[in-house]
Parts: structure tokens; C-alpha cells; sequence
């Protein structure tokens, strides 16, 4: 168990995903009431461990995929266009990779993948056009931020963006977003409630670990 003051939320997460844009907000604010960082960990799908791309399941089950959208949208108050016209996306890299030099830099990363779901899902923009996301940088994060989106980024970067879907296929993460306290999954953005009272259980333990060490 780590130690309250290193309590992190990780968030394993496709950023063109619509489940992690209705979350991206709600789980920030459950990090920010539980006192502990949130650590933003962009992937693409999963195909190790079963993920499927959503043009490539059965007609069946994109049917349901729409209604769930729209139940979720209309229950949430968030807006999201059912079939934004650049879903899917020619390539989440470019703003994965962003997310990730922002973080790294100290910027605030939630703030910016926030902004980049709400330009896909809900105002039709091109979030795999590089002008988009210097243009969503300069006004979520600042015009310095901003020059840390590019097309080519360092070494370092991509290879945290490997690194991010090697740890997800060994953890044994499966679909997005999956929400990661320790060693514990949680799977979809329907299981925030559990996130939320995990973090605040594991908060409680470890300040009475810490109270009975001294």
C-alpha cells in the first residue's frame, strides 16, 4: 500500500474515446476531493487482450454502443454528437503524445485532453490536425505550453506512449478508460462511484498505518 501523501489516480485511457471524455471531468474532481495526483496514461486500443475497434464489432453491438451514448449523454448533461464527423480518428497519436509532454512538463495535462474530447465529441473539429491542437493548447494550457505540441516529439515521449499501452497489456487492462488505484482496476466510467470510495479507503488506511508508526 502506498503512502497517502503517493496516492495517485492513473488513468489508462484512449483520448478519442467517448467513455473517457464523460469521465475525464468526474474523475479529476474525485482525485481533487480525495487529496491525490492524477496521472494521465494515454493508449490506444488494447488488441493483446481483446480490444476491438468499434467499426470492427458486429453491427449488433454498435447499434447499443449509439444508445448507450445517448443514455450517458442525456444523464450526465454532457454534450456529445453521435456521430462526429471525424470519429474515427485518422490517427490519436498527435494528441496522445501532447497529453504526455504536457504532463511531464507540469502543464495541466487533464485540462488540455479535456479540452481535445470536448473538440471531437461535441464542437466537430479534427483532433488529429496538428493547427487544432496547438490552437486547444494555446487556450486551455498557454501559449508556452503550446509549443511542446508537435508532429515529431522526442524520444522520451514516445517512448512513455509505448510504455504506456506495454504496462496496460501487463496489468491486464482491456477497454477504456480503466482507472488504476495500486494494483486495483476499474474498468469503464459507470465505475467511478467505486474509484471515488476505493480512494478514500485507501487514503483512511493509510494515514492509520501512518498514526500507529509513530
Amino acid at each position: 500500500m502506498p503512502k497517502a501523501d503517493n496516492l495517485t489516480l492513473q488513468i489508462f485511457y484512449g483520448i478519442s474515446s467517448p467513455w473517457a471524455y464523460f469521465g475525464a471531468r468526474r474523475a479529476a474532481a474525485i482525485a481533487q476531493e480525495n487529496g491525490v495526483s492524477l496521472k494521465l496514461r494515454p493508449i490506444r486500443i488494447i488488441e493483446a487482450n481483446g480490444g476491438i475497434p468499434l467499426r470492427q464489432r458486429p453491427d449488433a453491438r454498435q447499434a447499443y454502443h449509439e444508445v448507450e451514448l445517448r443514455r450517458w449523454r442525456e444523464y450526465l448533461g454532457i454534450p456529445l454528437n453521435l456521430k462526429p464527423t471525424f470519429y474515427p480518428c485518422r490517427t490519436i497519436e498527435l494528441a496522445a503524445q501532447a497529453v504526455i509532454a504536457l504532463q511531464k512538463a507540469g502543464y495541466d495535462a487533464p485540462a488540455f485532453s479535456f479540452a481535445v474530447q470536448r473538440a471531437l465529441w461535441a464542437e466537430n473539429r479534427d483532433i488529429a490536425d496538428i493547427d487544432t491542437l496547438k490552437e486547444i493548447a494555446k487556450i486551455t494550457v498557454g501559449d508556452a505550453a503550446a509549443k511542446l505540441v508537435v508532429e515529431d516529439q522526442p524520444a522520451n515521449i514516445i517512448e512513455e506512449w509505448h510504455g504506456n499501452l506495454a504496462e496496460a497489456e501487463g496489468r491486464g487492462i482491456f477497454g477504456t478508460p480503466t482507472y488504476v488505484i495500486g494494483k486495483e482496476l476499474f474498468w469503464g466510467q459507470d465505475r467511478l462511484d467505486f474509484v471515488g470510495r476505493a480512494l478514500k479507503a485507501a487514503k483512511e488506511k493509510c494515514e492509520s498505518m501512518k498514526e500507529t508508526a509513530a
